[in-house]
C-alpha cells in the first residue's frame, strides 16, 4: 500500500507542485492565481484561452483550498493577483483576514463517493464504505476544501452514539490515507491504491478520472452545495487586470462553459464584454453619497458607468419609452431610487430590492426666519412655499402623500389657484433648498440630507408625520447582462454605512452590508 501511495504522489505531483520560482505580477502581461488543485483542468483551458484572445498570460499555482489560505496568511504571497477556491468559506474568510477584496462566484459542486467503473466491492452506500476491508482515500479536512466539506456533513449525522464522521476518520486511519488534494484522492482510487474515495463530482468529470471512475450518489453528502469562487487579493499590483480576468472566468459566455463541461453547475454569470458599460439610474437625493463610489468602481473595475441622477419621475418615465427595457437602448441596468413609490410603478422589470437607507423630510426656512415654524404655517397668506413636482420626482410624490394625510395639501395648491400666491414646483429634489437659500421662498419641503449640507443658511422645522420618511431601495434590472457587476457595485456603495450617517441617512443594512447572497438572484 504505501509504495503503490508513494508512486501516486511522485506522479501526480508532476502536474501540482508550484514552480521554484514564481513569476512576479508586477508584469501588466502575467497574472498569477492561486488555485484549488481540483479545479485544475478547466482553470487551464480557460487560461490558455484567455491568452490567445488577450495577450496576458496566468501563472497557475495549485494546492489545497485550506492550504493555499494558509500559505498566503504566513507568507503573505506579495505578487498574487487571484485565488480560486474550492469552496466560497475560503474566499469569504480571504476577505475576512484582509487577504482579498472582491469575491465572485463560479458554480456548485457536490461531494460524491468515487469508485473504478468495476467497483469491485460493490460500493452502493455510504455503510458500505465503512465495511471491513475497504481502504477509502480521503482530502484532509486541514488542507483541502472536499475535505472540509465532507467533515461538515459526515458531522451532522449521528449513528449508534457517534458520528459517521467519526466512523469515516477511523476507518480512513485504519484502511486508508488522508492526502492534501482531492486530486491526489482520486488518483488513488484510479491507480487501485484505495477502493473508493469521496471526491468533489467534478473531479470525476476530469479528462484524467472520467474514463475509469463512477460516481456514487449518497444522501448523507446530499447538502447545500458548496459554491467554487474567485478572489481578487488585496496583494495584487494590477487589480484592474485581475478584475478582468475573474470577469472573464465567471462569464457565461468564456469560462462558465468550461466550469460546465467538466462537472461544475455553474451561476448564471454576466455577458463577456471586455469593457463593460452599465446604466445606472440614481435618484437625485442619493447622489452625494453616490457620485465618488462610482467613480472609484468604475476605476478599479475598467469599466463605464452611465450614472443619470435626476427626479425619480423623470427617471421612471424615461424606463417606459425604452422599447423592451434594453439596456443597449439606455435602460438601467441599476436603479437606486429615492422611496420605493417610485419603485413600484416599474418593479416588474426588476429584481427583488434591498432597501439600503432612509432619509428624513422636513421643511427648511431661512436662517432665523419665523414665519413658518409648524406645517399649518405653509398656508398662511403670504408664505411663499416651493415643493417638489409630484409627477416628476420623488420628493414631490411624498410630499403630496404626507400633505393630504396632515389635511394641508388640496390647501396649499388652492391657495395657488385662488390668491395667485407663490407655490413652486420643482421636478428634482437637488432644486428645492436653492429658492430658500436665494430667498426666493420662505419655505420648502426637502430631504434633511440636502438641508444640511447648508445648515449655515438654513434652518430645520420638522414634522411629526409617520410618513416624513423615504426609503431608498437598490435593484438590478432583470435585463441586465451585468447583474454581478452590478452586485459588486451594490457592495460597494453599502460598505461604509459611516458616509451614509455623516450625510444625514440612516444606514438600514446589516452590519456587513450584503443581506444577499452572491450567487442569489436579488443584490
Amino acid at each position: 500500500m504505501l509504495t503503490v501511495c508513494a508512486l501516486a504522489i511522485i506522479g501526480l505531483s508532476i502536474v501540482l507542485l508550484s514552480r521554484d520560482t514564481p513569476v512576479t505580477s508586477s508584469d501588466s502581461n502575467i497574472l498569477t492565481m492561486y488555485t484549488a488543485a481540483g479545479m485544475r483542468i478547466a482553470v487551464e483551458e480557460i487560461a490558455e484561452q484567455y491568452q490567445q484572445e488577450s495577450g496576458t498570460s496566468i501563472d497557475l499555482q495549485y494546492g489545497g483550498s485550506n492550504t493555499l489560505l494558509n500559505q498566503m496568511q504566513v507568507n503573505g504571497f506579495d505578487t498574487a493577483d487571484l485565488y480560486l477556491a474550492a469552496d466560497d468559506f475560503y474566499t469569504d474568510k480571504a476577505v475576512e483576514l484582509g487577504l482579498a477584496a472582491e469575491v465572485l462566484p463560479i458554480g456548485h459542486q457536490r461531494a460524491v463517493i468515487a469508485v473504478r467503473k468495476e467497483n469491485p466491492r460493490g460500493i452502493a452506500s455510504l455503510a458500505d464504505l465503512l465495511k471491513d476491508g475497504v481502504s477509502i482515500a480521503s482530502a484532509n479536512p486541514d488542507q483541502a476544501a472536499i475535505g472540509k466539506a465532507t467533515k461538515k456533513l459526515l458531522e451532522a449525522i449521528s449513528v449508534d452514539g457517534t458520528t459517521r464522521w467519526q466512523q469515516f476518520e477511523d476507518a480512513v486511519t485504519e484502511h486508508g490515507v488522508f492526502k492534501p488534494t482531492v486530486n491526489e484522492v482520486a488518483n488513488d482510487v484510479k491507480i487501485g491504491a484505495v477502493d473508493a474515495a469521496i471526491v468533489w463530482e467534478t473531479t470525476v468529470a476530469m479528462p484524467l478520472y472520467r474514463d475509469e471512475l463512477v460516481t456514487i450518489d449518497v444522501p448523507e453528502l446530499n447538502g447545500d452545495p458548496n459554491l467554487i469562487s474567485v478572489a481578487v487579493l488585496n496583494s495584487s499590483k494590477q487589480p484592474t487586470a485581475a478584475l478582468k480576468f475573474a470577469r472573464y472566468l465567471t462569464a457565461r459566455d468564456k469560462g462558465l462553459p468550461i466550469f460546465a463541461k467538466y462537472g461544475a453547475r455553474p451561476v448564471e454569470g454576466d455577458v463577456w464584454t471586455e469593457h463593460p458599460k452599465m446604466n445606472f439610474f440614481c435618484g437625485a437625493v442619493n447622489r452625494r453619497i453616490v457620485e465618488d463610489v462610482v467613480a472609484r468602481f468604475s476605476e478599479r473595475e475598467g469599466v463605464d458607468i452611465n450614472t443619470n441622477y435626476d427626479g425619480c419621475g423623470i427617471l421612471t418615465g424615461r424606463m417606459k419609452t425604452i422599447e423592451g427595457q434594453k439596456p443597449e437602448l439606455g435602460f438601467p441596468d441599476v436603479y437606486l431610487a429615492c422611496d420605493v413609490y417610485y419603485l413600484e410603478n416599474v418593479r416588474e422589470w426588476f429584481q427583488e430590492a434591498a432597501n439600503i437607507s432612509d432619509v428624513e423630510i422636513v421643511i427648511a426656512v431661512p436662517k432665523g426666519s419665523d414665519r413658518v415654524r409648524s406645517p399649518d404655517d405653509l398656508i398662511k397668506p403670504g408664505v411663499r412655499v416651493s415643493i417638489g413636482q409630484p409627477d416628476q420626482c420623488t420628493i414631490g410624490a411624498l410630499t403630496r402623500r404626507m400633505l393630504q394625510a396632515e389635511g394641508i395639501y388640496d390647501q396649499l395648491i388652492e391657495k395657488q389657484k385662488q390668491s395667485g400666491e407663490v407655490v413652486v414646483e420643482k421636478s428634482s429634489s437637488a432644486l428645492l433648498i436653492p429658492d430658500v437659500v436665494t430667498g426666493n421662498v420662505d419655505a420648502t419641503i426637502a430631504y434633511i440630507t440636502d438641508v444640511l449640507a447648508n445648515t449655515d443658511e438654513v434652518d430645520i422645522v420638522r414634522f411629526t408625520s409617520p410618513l416624513n420618511r423615504a426609503v431608498q431601495p437598490f435593484s438590478i434590472a432583470k435585463s441586465s447582462d451585468h447583474k454581478y457587476l452590478a452586485r459588486r457595485l451594490f457592495r460597494e456603495i453599502v460598505a461604509s454605512p459611516k458616509a451614509f450617517e455623516d450625510a444625514g441617512f440612516h444606514f438600514r443594512l446589516a452590519d456587513d452590508g450584503t443581506p444577499h447572497s452572491p450567487e442569489s438572484d436579488t443584490p
